[in-house]
């Protein structure tokens, strides 16, 4: 009987940090020699010695929003007031960090034939991100739509950078789309309301034999897969990521 090869442990260093939504902050993680990752998979952070802890541990599993050609390792999450976030926020740039991984398969598919349709809750856009910053750097020739959902704009971490990449990749086209717009202070043009069946229809035309990839909170990965479902989407043709407890 086979078993799985154990992924490599290796020591870090915090890089920088920077808000990048409200109560969203992004890390960057010194990029260890030769640790290699696919866009979309994650890794396990680990504190070391952290002053404070609690019944979540010191441990916590982040997909890499970084892609593959940056320097540094990027993770991004909601800041939540658990003991890890508080000294993930506070503890000095430089302080040694345990990586553990890379880990999962939402990785693009193969064949370029197929359109990806990537559709993203919240936080749930850190895997995405990593692949459509992967796919200009590599001038990949998939037609990738991303369909990012947000109650405001001000909720949603990378969106200037995701817009701006439209224009360094013809073949790459963000739907952005807010759900509760009367609550934000900014002007927005886009798209409006949750994502459904007749958003789908409206901006997916020239989608090839779309494989989907949703990662976002549980209850609307599960809705969105069902309506995929209900729509005729095989569910070898559906891949999914649940962000929960972020």
């Amino acid at each position: 009987m086979s078993t799985l090869a154990p992924s490599p442990i290796t020591l870090s260093k915090l890089v920088s940090r920077q808000e990048v939504a409200e109560h969203t902050t992004a890390f960057r993680l010194e990029r260890p020699a030769n640790w290699k990752f696919k866009a979309g998979q994650a890794l396990d952070l680990t504190l070391l010695n952290p002053p404070e802890t609690d019944a979540e541990g010191n441990t916590r599993t982040f997909s890499i929003a970084s892609a593959p050609h940056e320097a540094t390792l990027m993770v991004a999450t909601r800041m939540r007031d658990t003991a890890f976030k508080r000294v993930l926020k506070t503890i000095p740039l430089g302080t040694a960090v345990k990586v553990e991984g890379p880990s999962g398969d939402l990785t693009l598919h193969n064949n370029a034939k197929r359109a990806a349709v990537l559709l993203a809750g919240g936080i749930g856009i850190t895997p995405f991100r990593s692949m459509v910053f992967r796919a200009a750097s590599e001038k990949l020739p998939h037609r990738i739509f991303l369909l990012y959902s947000n109650r405001r704009p001000e909720d949603a971490p990378f969106l200037d950078e995701l817009l701006t990449l439209e224009k360094e990749n013809p073949n790459y086209e963000l739907i952005a789309t807010m759900t509760e717009m009367a609550k934000s202070q900014r002007s927005w043009q886009g798209e409006t309301g949750q994502i459904d069946q007749a958003m789908l229809s409206r901006h997916l035309k020239d989608a090839v034999s779309p494989v989907y990839y949703i990662a976002g909170p549980p209850e609307m990965v599960s809705g969105l897969h069902t309506m995929l479902n209900e729509a005729g989407a095989d569910d070898d043709d559906i891949r999914t990521e649940e962000f929960s407890g972020y």
